[in-house]
């Protein structure tokens, strides 16, 4: 007798769709959102070489750090709206393909304007990625286990930090490969790595349920019926419900938590590299191998996080909490500077800044209802976009009105308190809304 004709539990079911959306989606989207974290962030490795060659001052390379999420921003809502049109697959292809031949071709910049052109066309390829990839995985998670399963992908973005900060370093040091200079080489190494995902997004991803041959009958079944949002809901259902989240004070209050928790990761994964050097004096291998230490703590606090926030269904202090020591943790090894007590406050910071991702994505997608979905995620990750936009750039006008580090870290210090309050304020709303 097959496996299929033995009768399964409801919760046998379950466990089974969860051990296979795992493997077979969850840790290949997480792939796509690494390699794309490490092409919008390795311009903070590239700084340390390709300032002092394009002659970049510091207010220069933060809007060219950016700019990228201006186009991210023009590009949340047309992304998402190709991702409906076109499926998981070709959509997915299309900007892999495209991100990945613009992070490549930043081997050949030779001035600040075409380092902000390719970096807008970068953010504005890759800027759906993670609006879609959020929206297609939670067609598949069940709801108690959302903060997990959307953990992994994200936990991706400080894993891509744990490898792209000390091979970045180690690319930078090369001598002159390839007849370039070592920024040159690193952006082309770490750009091809798309182009290959592109032809594996197209011949691999399911676009619906009812299209994973790997999973059972009853399993699809069981996933269709259980899962909010894992069939495309009815044409002739009321429209006005997809625009639920524009008029939801909660929905706003989650993007402009979005908002701070982007502002305090990108700030740090911009000038974090910077402020290292400086304050060490160490090689670019070395200083890679430093920041890596803070975004892998952060990747096991992520998912510790999220796992806490599922097992007590508790979601805005998950977020707060964390935000508020990460911020703590951040100013205080800036103010103990090199050594041990200053790296283990370093740690301890961006351990509790990345790691209140998952648990804040457990929100809105738990609120909105399935026609709302797309668009709630668009606005909020439209809104956070801004904090790439603004806060690299502004922390860079900081260090060189000041010529210290001292206030972009009390900036994003002032972020992280602000983002403790928006979680109060959200928790409050949270309980105002009915039940069920």
């Amino acid at each position: 007798m097959s496996d299929s004709a033995v009768p399964r539990s409801e919760a046998g079911i379950e466990q089974a769709v969860g051990i296979k959306v795992l493997w077979r989606l969850v840790l290949p989207c997480a792939l796509f959102i690494l390699v794309g974290a490490i092409d919008r962030t390795n311009v903070g490795f590239a700084a340390l070489q390709m300032n002092a060659d394009l002659g970049l001052s510091s207010t220069q390379y933060g809007f060219a750090a950016g700019v990228l999420f201006i186009g991210y921003v023009l590009a949340k809502y047309p992304s998402v709206l190709a991702y409906e049109a076109l499926g998981m697959r070709r959509w997915l292809a299309l900007i892999t393909f495209a991100w990945g031949l613009g992070a490549s071709a930043m081997a050949a910049v030779t001035s600040e304007w075409q380092i902000y052109a390719l970096r807008l066309f970068i953010g504005f390829m890759e800027g759906g990625l993670s609006s879609g990839l959020m929206i297609y995985l939670s067609q598949w998670a069940p709801e108690r286990w959302r903060a997990t399963i959307l953990a992994v992908p994200i936990m991706s973005i400080n894993i891509s930090q744990v490898i792209g900060a000390p091979l970045s370093g180690w690319l930078l040091d090369l001598d002159n490969p390839l007849g370039i200079a070592g920024w040159r080489f690193m952006f082309l190494m770490e750009g091809l790595p798309a182009l290959v995902l592109a032809g594996f997004a197209l011949a691999y991803f399911p676009d619906a349920p009812r299209e994973a041959r790997w999973l059972t009958p009853d399993e699809r079944a069981w996933v269709t019926a259980n899962v909010k949002g894992a069939e495309k809901p009815p044409a002739d259902g009321n429209r006005s419900e997809r625009w639920a989240a524009l008029r939801s004070p909660v929905g706003w209050t989650c993007a402009a938590i979005w908002f701070c928790i982007l502002a305090s990761n990108y700030g740090v994964m911009f000038w974090l590299p910077t402020i290292v050097k400086g304050l060490s004096g160490l090689s670019a291998t070395q200083t890679g191998l430093i920041v890596a230490l803070p975004n892998a703590a952060a990747a096991i606090a992520l998912v510790l996080n999220a796992r806490h926030s599922d097992k007590t269904g508790e979601r805005v202090l998950h977020v707060a909490i964390p935000a508020l020591i990460g911020g703590a943790g951040l100013l205080a090894a800036f103010l103990l500077g090199p050594g041990l007590p200053g790296l283990a406050m370093l740690v301890l910071g961006g351990a509790c800044t990345g790691c209140t991702v998952a648990a804040f994505w457990a929100i809105p997608t738990k609120l909105l209802p399935p026609r709302a979905l797309a668009m709630g995620i668009v606005m909020i990750n439209m809104l956070g976009s801004f904090a790439g936009a603004t806060i690299p750039a502004a922390m860079g006008a900081l260090r060189q009105a000041s010529g210290s580090f001292l206030p972009p870290t009390l900036l994003l210090f002032g972020i992280a308190v602000v983002c403790a309050a928006l979680c109060l304020v959200a928790r409050r709303q949270l309980r105002q809304l009915p039940s069920g």
